[in-house]
Order: structure tokens, then C-alpha cells, then sequence
């Protein structure tokens, strides 16, 4: 895997190296709260953990590309708005029914999106993908698979929530 980091990130990462080091906790910024890309580690989601969610994303059309899932806040001001996304997990496309397990920073109002990106160029193609969101929104030509985020939010507590959703293709 390559991460790359941009020169604000680097000097961040080494300050909070040197923070740990010498045995100061540093303030953790909202912006190191957003944007973080996670494994599915099923484990997060077993009995007795959380806060966490169990997504399972059904109706995927086929085994090409990739699935994303992100989880965002449940508010108007974060819900798919660009880089406000908490967590994404993005794994190889399997046809049928795919489960995710998505921790959450704490009990809270959150609402989840996916994405089936069939052909696997790392675009929106609104005639080969697939897009899914909590509480499985209805989706039309009007909205442009942006309804509003009371309708996807969904309340998580301490423990771990279960939620199915289903992948629609135009």
C-alpha cells in the first residue's frame, strides 16, 4: 500500500510523533476525524463492541469494480458533502449481498452511503454504478441520489446497530 501525505500532513504526523515520545497526549482537530480509511474488520462488530454499525448491502448487480461504504455525521451540514465523510470502506465488488462493519466515534445520529463502481475507474458512471443509503431512500432523476439527509439518518447507541440497504442502478 502507498500512502501519501501532503507536506501540512507530514509535519503533523511528526509533531504528534514527538508528542507521543516524549509523553504528551496532543489535542486530536476535527479534521483528523474525517476522511478515514478503515478495513472491515468484522470483529468491531461482534457482541459486546461497538458503537458500530452492520451493513449489509444487498442487491449488487455483479462482481466487477469495487463497493464503497462511508458513514457520515447525520446532519445536514455533513451529509455527502465533499471530505466530510467519518469512515470508507472499500472493498472488491461480490455479486448478491455484501456485510461491512463501520465503527462510529460515539453514539449518535449517522446516516451511510454506497457506492458499486462496476467498472472500476474510481468515477461516478450513472449508468453502470450503483448507489445505496441508509433507510433506502427513494431515488429519482429529480434528487440525483442526494435525498435529504432526514430521510438516510438513523440513531446508533454504545453497542452495535444492524441496518440493511439496497444497491439501485438507473
Amino acid at each position: 500500500m502507498h500512502l501519501s501525505f501532503s507536506p501540512r500532513k507530514k509535519t503533523a504526523t511528526a509533531m504528534v510523533g514527538v508528542l507521543l515520545t516524549i509523553g504528551v497526549a496532543p489535542d486530536v482537530s476535527a479534521q483528523d476525524l474525517y476522511r478515514q480509511i478503515i478495513s472491515n474488520d468484522m470483529s468491531k462488530c461482534a457482541p459486546g463492541n461497538g458503537p458500530a454499525v452492520r451493513v449489509s448491502v444487498t442487491n449488487i448487480k455483479s462482481a466487477t469494480g469495487k463497493v464503497r461504504v462511508q458513514v457520515y455525521r447525520g446532519t445536514k451540514e455533513e451529509w455527502l458533502e465533499t471530505g466530510r465523510w467519518l469512515h470508507r470502506i472499500e472493498l472488491p465488488a461480490r455479486q448478491g449481498t455484501m456485510t461491512f462493519c463501520m465503527p462510529v466515534p460515539e453514539a449518535g445520529t449517522f446516516a451511510i452511503a454506497a457506492r458499486h463502481d462496476a467498472n472500476d475507474n474510481g468515477k461516478t458512471d450513472i449508468t453502470k454504478d450503483g448507489g445505496a443509503m441508509s433507510n433506502n431512500p427513494s431515488i429519482n432523476i429529480f434528487n440525483l441520489g442526494k435525498p435529504n439527509y432526514k430521510k438516510t439518518r438513523f440513531e446508533v447507541s454504545s453497542g452495535v446497530s444492524s441496518i440493511s440497504i439496497r444497491m439501485r442502478y438507473f
